[in-house]
């Protein structure tokens, strides 16, 4: 991937609208646990549940494996990785310095069509009742929040680390409002409207604060259901 890369290309890659609607698909199924880590899977599989093609399901699992959502090797089955509590604390730093930093950057550009896309993801996420669907739409959240800073790199990192911690709010038994901070994401955007950095920051900060409190103190939650076999 060049340095020239703009944001758009590192954090909403221009996938096919099928193909985007297939990875939400996909990756609802494992934030809401029906795809696990014990679940037993293949790509043929995945793709007679899904109705699709077996090269499509290749794809997102790759895109996926990227992420380090999915585990794939050689000779073996694709799994959902399974994340302990150290892997969880480390992304969630890591995490933590790059988006304080994304966000300093968005207060200096924002983006009117950003934003509006933003308030929309906020609307989304404040009628949204399913648990998969609202772990995924809290990480687009930040995830289009990146896009707004103007630095690929950064941006690119971060989209390594959103769904990961993602994965991790969906292996562990942690309860829908206690991630689920649309309003907080609305305060966001209002400081990024006003180029209020210190406000955004802190609204930031605030948010994952909370979100590392909830996670490295919360139970591994059990699974039950299993979406392929």
């Amino acid at each position: 991937m060049n340095s020239f890369a703009s944001p758009q290309t590192l954090v909403a890659l221009p996938f096919a609208p099928a193909v985007e609607d297939l990875y939400s698909r996909v990756l609802d199924a494992i934030l809401e646990q029906r795809l696990h880590t014990t679940s037993r899977f293949t790509e043929e599989s995945l793709a007679q549940v899904f109705g699709v093609r077996r090269s499509d399901i290749r794809g997102v699992l790759t895109r996926l494996s990227h992420q380090q959502v999915i585990v794939l090797r050689a000779n073996h089955r694709p799994r959902v990785a399974q994340l302990n509590v150290e892997q969880t604390r480390q992304a969630l730093h890591a995490r933590r310095l790059t988006e304080l930093m994304l966000v300093r950057l968005a207060c200096q550009r924002p983006c009117p069509l950003v934003l509006e896309r933003l308030r929309t993801l906020v609307d989304s996420e404040r009628q949204c009742t399913e648990r998969g669907p609202a772990i995924r739409l809290s990480g687009e959240f930040h995830l289009q929040l990146a896009e707004m800073a103007g630095n690929a790199p950064l941006a690119h990192f971060l989209s390594s680390l959103v769904p990961l911690v993602s994965l991790a709010i969906a292996q562990f038994d942690v309860a829908l409002e206690d991630y689920c901070a649309w309003h907080l994401h609305e305060q966001i955007v209002d400081a990024l409207t006003r180029r209020d950095a210190a406000k955004a920051v802190m609204l930031l900060d605030r948010h994952l604060d909370h979100l590392e409190a909830v996670l490295l103190n919360a139970q591994p939650l059990c699974s039950q259901k299993r979406v392929a076999g």
